[in-house]
């Protein structure tokens, strides 16, 4: 077992303990009022459980920041589980972020989002791979062969998942950069360089090819990498989406504040957009300075 399952193994395991302890608790008070159970509290329970057990392979806050100390991460999902996720990890002298959105939301997407993640544990940590592109082709080759594609089945849900996968390299202050549909921005001089991805789903094919691309970081730049959730959502006074020019010119305004504010105001806003109404996609942005 690599040293990256392994630490997932054993965090689950910790969390799956905790868990059980606490649903014994309940269950003994349930027991002592002679309640009957409910179909539907069961399910809930069910769904919290699992979605500890996948936010304990999403990386801590803690981590994150030890490997990007200038950085945030919006993740709001719509459901108690998401599909979208994200990723971070460093391979030889190189830190790899990825924002991932898979195939639907809630339960069928949050099974694919940890498909996923131990993918790239295994691809990124335990074979070294370490171009984005790279990466993305071997992602989509696995997925491929995990949900055996040329079966009825597979055909009928075609589950896949876009993301976008950075890689830093500090000593050459370079940025390499793969895209499933995600596209990249990054803020330099008030003006937003955006970096497309393929037009291409992750997993749907297990031949597909990627383009690399590879840019110097200047002082001063900030990167942006997110799924279509904060985009997508409806609202404001005429019940539109928010809409990929009115992110950007959101991403400009804060664009200079320290990252935590930058958090701050991303909720703050998507909050008051849909005001009443239901958050229709699970939500993620991520930012970063080098």
């Amino acid at each position: 077992m690599s040293k990256a399952l392994s630490y997932h193994y054993r965090t689950m395991m910790k969390t799956n303990r905790l868990l059980f302890e606490k649903v014994t608790i309940c269950e003994k008070k349930r027991e002592g009022r002679n309640e009957p159970e409910k179909p539907s509290l069961n399910i809930t329970d069910s769904l919290i459980y699992a979605s500890y057990i996948q936010r304990a392979l999403l990386p801590s806050n803690l981590s994150f920041l030890e490997l990007l100390p200038d950085s945030f991460v919006f993740f709001k999902p719509k459901e108690i589980v998401s599909g979208d996720f994200y990723w971070i990890g460093k391979n030889c002298d190189k830190v790899y972020i990825v924002a991932a959105d898979c195939t639907g939301h809630g339960v069928p997407g949050a099974f694919i989002s940890m498909i996923g993640i131990e993918l790239l544990n295994k691809t990124i940590l335990d074979l070294k791979i370490d171009k984005p592109s790279d990466i993305l082709t071997n992602l989509s080759k696995g997925i491929h062969r995990t949900f055996h594609y040329g079966t009825e089945e597979a055909a009928i849900l075609k589950n896949g998942m876009e993301m976008g996968i950075c890689s830093i390299d500090r000593s050459k202050q370079t940025i390499e950069f793969a895209g499933s549909y995600h596209p990249l921005y990054i803020i330099r001089n008030n003006n937003i360089i955006k970096i497309n991805g393929d037009r291409i789903t992750v997993g749907i094919s297990g031949n597909s090819n990627f383009t690399n691309n590879i840019f110097q970081i200047l002082e001063g730049d900030v990167v942006y990498m997110f799924s279509d959730g904060y985009v997508d959502q409806f609202g404001g006074p005429d019940d539109k989406k928010f809409m990929y020019k009115r992110f950007r010119q959101l991403l400009l305004s804060i664009c200079g504040f320290p990252k935590n504010e930058q958090h701050r105001i991303l909720h703050e806003t998507i909050k008051e957009w849909a005001g009443k109404r239901e958050q229709v996609d699970d939500i993620l942005v991520i930012g970063f300075s080098i």
